[in-house]
């Protein structure tokens, strides 16, 4: 064969190789799809339930030395004896197993959880707060984005994980303390929940500072309409929740889905939007002046990045119109990027406001701390 005939045929093999990739990519998600499927949901492979009695049940502890507790020096962190609330964190889906609910105490779960849930995400409540952040059995991915009978149980054991987390930290804390609650993606599933039934309308309610309940389908419906949605940077006893989306977005098969059996999307023009630039339940556009710091501790040199996004609130999104180059990150970070598709920052919704959630917490606790001066120490 030619040298030039040859050169013809290692084109035409690179092209394809392209095409290949860039199928493979653009249905990433149903791939994805297809490689989480558990099966019929069966109870008797349901992982044994967490004590909350054992700190081996828990990703953060004021009282363990974890990964909640990084800091960077022009970021400090208050001690956990000196902090006067604390943050109950419940983490994303940090296991990919081919498996309904998985187990608190496999190595790569607790590997996974530490360096995509406490590290990246937990750490930025720990100026306000002392970090709680238990394990629980986390249901399949397959549970949010293909609801069904079978997923509905496993996000049941997900919650019943969460709810006797909840009462344990209740208890090791002590009374009176105020609160935060605060968690991402299917952390956020069940953390609704939770502040519905487990906070909202009881005693402890009296404690609840804020709840930063990001990257969930959160409506008004979902909610309740007597749960107040923030307005304000000092604003306490309500909610923020946002989904970060850029103009390119087009949803997936791998957004949420309606838990009624219906199977379809929950649409995110109906999701809940508190501007963290700003604070406010609107749609004015902020710029990235506003903007006080992305982290990302999953970069090889973590650091401050300020002014790196702007952000609007537009049919139910945290719409970006700008946003600097991403730092180069570890390889499974910028592969879950891809995944979700383009413009979709949904694995980056804590990272990229980190500053801004970290010193928001901070000023609500203190503006709780105000409003209880005379009642509370």
């Amino acid at each position: 064969m030619s040298r030039r005939r040859w050169g013809r045929v290692l084109g035409a093999i690179g092209l394809l190789g392209m095409a290949v990739m860039v199928v493979a990519f653009a249905t990433l998600d149903r791939w994805l799809f297809i490689a989480l499927d558990p099966g019929p949901f069966d109870s008797t492979k349901t992982p044994a339930a967490p004590d909350y009695s054992k700190d081996t049940s828990w990703a953060a502890l004021p009282t363990m030395d974890d990964d909640a507790d990084v800091f960077l020096k022009e970021l400090p962190a208050v001690s956990s004896g000196a902090a006067y609330a604390d943050v109950f964190y419940v983490h994303p889906t940090t296991s990919l197993a081919k498996r309904w609910n998985a187990p608190i105490d496999e190595p790569e779960v607790i590997r996974a959880t530490a360096r995509g849930g406490t590290l990246i995400q937990a750490s930025a409540f720990n100026a306000c707060c002392a970090v709680y952040a238990p394990r629980y059995r986390q249901a399949n991915g397959k549970a949010f984005v293909d609801a069904n009978d079978d997923g509905n149980k496993a996000i049941d054991v997900a919650y019943s994980d969460v709810a006797a987390a909840f009462e344990a930290f209740l208890e090791r804390r002590g009374a009176g303390r105020p609160f935060i609650l605060a968690s991402h993606s299917q952390g956020t599933v069940v953390a609704e929940r939770l502040l519905r039934e487990k906070i909202w309308g009881k005693s402890i309610a009296k404690d609840f500072v804020v709840g930063y309940l990001i990257g969930g389908p959160i409506t008004r419906e979902t909610l309740g309409a007597d749960i107040p949605v923030c307005n304000s940077e000092s604003q306490w006893g309500c909610v923020v929740a946002y989904n970060v989306r850029g103009p390119r977005y087009q949803e997936n098969a791998l957004e949420f889905k309606n838990r009624d059996g219906t199977g379809t999307s929950r649409s995110m023009a109906s999701r809940i939007c508190v501007n963290p630039l700003t604070w406010k339940n609107d749609d004015v556009l902020a710029p990235v002046e506003k903007h006080q710091g992305a982290v990302f501790f999953d970069a090889e040199t973590p650091a401050v990045l300020p002014a790196f996004t702007d952000g609007t609130c537009k049919d139910g999104k945290l719409l970006i119109q700008h946003m600097e180059k991403l730092p180069e990150r570890d390889f499974a970070s910028d592969l879950l990027l891809h995944v979700t598709g383009p413009d979709n920052y949904h694995p980056i919704e804590v990272q990229l406001f980190y500053v801004n959630l970290r010193n928001n917490a901070v000023g609500r606790v203190e503006a709780f701390r105000a409003a209880h001066r005379e009642t509370r120490p």
